[in-house]
């Protein structure tokens, strides 16, 4: 089960589509809350959830305080969940979805965001995860925070110019960047 873990939405139950997405544990988004919380405010950020599956990591930033948050999902049949986890959380004015790809989205001059969450399925390449970075650079705003999700065997990130890595965690499976503008 995965559910909104504190904020308005706290205790809310999210749908996961079938055989698409591998949602990020309660534990690893409460842990990535805590991370963030150390270092910035959530108030009114502009938030960008990248290869959302479920919306978990945008709706849970929205929860916290977060302005608005697009979260982008090629998959339709995890889109429509994710549209039906912004209705169970009544956040419509606050969170939407775009089913699109990552390229494409980052391609169509996005932003600027202040928080982007890029949690890509693990399989994907470190290169496609590194070009996604270097097209996210020109829409992120000053001050941004980028957190990415990887499999724990995963190559190494290189980070583009604009961005620097601050922290990296291992909880299990999962490693976790966190890198600043």
């Amino acid at each position: 089960m995965t559910r909104i873990i504190a904020g308005e939405f706290r205790g809310r139950r999210l749908g996961v589509p079938a055989d698409t997405t591998r949602p990020t544990s309660d534990r690893v988004r409460e842990a990535v809350f805590s991370m963030l919380g150390a270092r910035l405010d959530l108030d009114g950020l502009r938030v960008a959830d990248l290869y959302a599956g479920t919306g978990a990591l945008g709706l849970e930033a929205v929860s916290r305080g977060a302005a608005s948050a697009v979260l982008v999902e090629a998959d339709r049949r995890a889109a429509k969940v994710i549209r039906d986890n912004i209705a169970t959380c009544r956040a419509g004015g606050r969170a939407r979805v775009v089913d699109r790809s990552v390229e494409s989205f980052l391609s169509a001059s996005a932003g600027p965001f202040d928080l982007v969450f890029i949690d890509p399925p693990y399989d994907l390449a470190t290169d496609d995860v590194d070009t996604v970075l270097r097209l996210l650079v020109p829409s992120l705003s000053d001050d941004a925070w980028v957190l990415v999700e990887r499999g724990a065997r995963s190559v190494p990130i290189s980070w583009p110019d604009g961005l620097d890595e601050v922290s990296s965690k291992k909880y299990g499976d999962s490693v976790v960047f966190l890198a600043a503008t």
